[in-house]
């Protein structure tokens, strides 16, 4: 089972030439095993900011996040950096606008890179992440190396990554940000099928209505609160 519990987070970016500027005031969110979350909320509303805190990639300046996987709970406070490593690779998966393929290495490359990182042997490495680009359609692409593939090839390879550790969550930041509707529509698909196989649970930042709208619950953001 999986759950998050963010109370009372704050988070404020200091910029060289003026005082620090509050991103997120007092934000509080209960994510549930199984849900699939849209936050949503003009540029600047701190939705990303969010995300990327409750994906463990930034901390908060105050407040606390309570994680809970496999009946085992942490708190951001207290979490030390092994765990919080441990907790990255094992549980969270991300998956980005730009899509950060490495461009010397192939596709399938790229998707067994977390494993290898992680010190799993190559023969593996290569099996998992085989299974994985056959998942989001992309097992004819294997060997094709990110300039050869299309922006929506090149996102599908980015999610197979994503899920390369079986994540008990995904986190998405404007997945289809830099795709045009045709295939905003198939990744939506694709994550929608993936999270309903796999249970996963969802959160996605985005500034689309079409895609919050294929979210079974919406969160508005404005002005670094949820309204």
């Amino acid at each position: 089972m999986t759950s998050i519990t963010a109370t009372n987070v704050t988070k404020s970016f200091s910029l060289l030439t003026q005082q620090d500027t509050p991103v997120l005031r007092g934000v509080s969110l209960q994510i549930a095993n199984g849900d699939f979350l849209a936050l949503v909320g003009p540029s600047g509303a701190g939705k990303s900011t969010f995300l990327h805190i409750l994906g463990t990639l930034d901390a908060p300046d105050s407040g606390e996040i309570l994680y809970t996987f496999d009946k085992t709970t942490y708190k951001s406070r207290d979490i030390t950096p092994q765990e919080l490593s441990s907790v990255r690779n094992t549980h969270i998966g991300f998956v980005f606008q730009f899509h950060h393929l490495l461009p010397e290495f192939t596709a399938i490359e790229n998707v067994m890179m977390p494993l290898l990182i992680a010190g799993e042997s190559f023969g593996d490495a290569r099996k998992k992440a085989a299974e994985r680009l056959l998942t989001v359609g992309m097992e004819h692409r294997a060997e094709h190396k990110p300039m050869e593939l299309s922006g929506g090839e090149q996102q599908r390879i980015a999610i197979a990554r994503a899920l390369i550790n079986n994540p008990s969550i995904l986190f998405a930041d404007e997945p289809t940000g830099n795709l045009d509707s045709a295939n905003t529509e198939k990744i939506l698909a694709l994550l929608n099928d993936i999270r309903a196989a796999h249970n996963l649970t969802m959160i996605i930042a985005t500034h689309s209505t079409d895609v919050a709208s294929a979210a079974k619950r919406i969160i508005t953001m404005r002005d670094g609160r949820i309204v």
